[in-house]
């Protein structure tokens, strides 16, 4: 059988199963989840790392470097050797606001994809775990967030396009909560802990169908815990077929 016979089957094949790898649909295999052990795999930005206990789980600590408590800036521990396009992402995080934290800071704590050299530009999605049990509706519509580093910060893009790259979750402070986001092409959706259907959709990613590592990120007032990290990415080869190629990333 020649590879002209070959085609329509492998395209066929394809076919069948690219839907669940682009929408978010689970793979047959799930990505492993690996406990992050060691700091000595980060590049760190704006801030330092330790390994804890926290909440019954060893995790890894995100702290802003010293003097810079109440700063209104973002750390990052981008994970090295993490070369991420499509795939799946899913960590374990608990975020909280630091004693102290101004009440406008809420937590803030999420997971940097397709990051550039030393953090800058990125794309991330984080949540913002004090709004979603506000009695305030409009701030509950802000427990999610869709960013893309530096052109477009959240205060741009809730201001040109309100309610498009943020939404509700419930979620608490400091509790575990499972993030899974699925990127494919120039989309992603959020999935929070372990929902069938996504709380955000992003159908164009600002940073267009880039490349770059996986990152841990939280705002420096929030005091941020992360538990574990899994990688399942997606490959193409030359009959234009997408497989799901399992790779899970941790900290050793």
């Amino acid at each position: 059988m020649n590879s002209l016979t070959l085609l329509p089957f492998a395209t066929a094949l394809c076919l069948s199963w690219l839907p669940g790898a682009a929408y978010g649909q689970d793979a047959k295999q799930p990505p492993a989840q690996l406990r992050l052990d060691s700091a000595e795999d980060f590049e760190m930005v704006n801030g330092k790392a330790e390994v804890v206990a926290y909440r019954g789980r060893r995790a890894v600590h995100l702290q802003p470097l010293p003097g810079h408590e109440a700063d209104d800036g973002s750390m990052l521990a981008i994970l090295k050797d993490t070369a991420f396009q499509d795939g799946t992402i899913e960590a374990e995080v608990a975020g909280a606001p630091r004693a102290g934290a101004a009440p406008s800071m809420k937590g803030f704590i999420g997971i940097a994809f397709r990051v550039q050299p030393h953090g800058s530009p990125a794309e991330l999605f984080y949540l913002r775990p004090s709004n979603a049990r506000s009695p305030d509706q409009l701030v509950r519509n802000h427990s999610v967030q869709y960013v893309s580093a530096p052109d477009f910060p959240w205060q741009r893009l809730r201001q040109e396009t309100p309610g498009v790259y943020e939404s509700y979750v419930d979620l608490e402070p400091g509790v575990w909560t499972t993030m899974r986001i699925v990127v494919s092409g120039t989309k992603a959706s959020l999935y929070v802990n372990g929902a069938s259907q996504p709380c955000l959709i992003v159908n164009d990613l600002k940073r267009g169908e880039s490349r770059g590592q996986i990152a841990l990120w939280a705002h420096d007032t929030t005091e941020a815990y992360f538990a574990s990290v899994a990688i399942q990415k997606y490959a193409c080869c030359a009959v234009l077929c997408c497989w799901p190629i399992l790779r899970a990333e941790s900290l050793r």
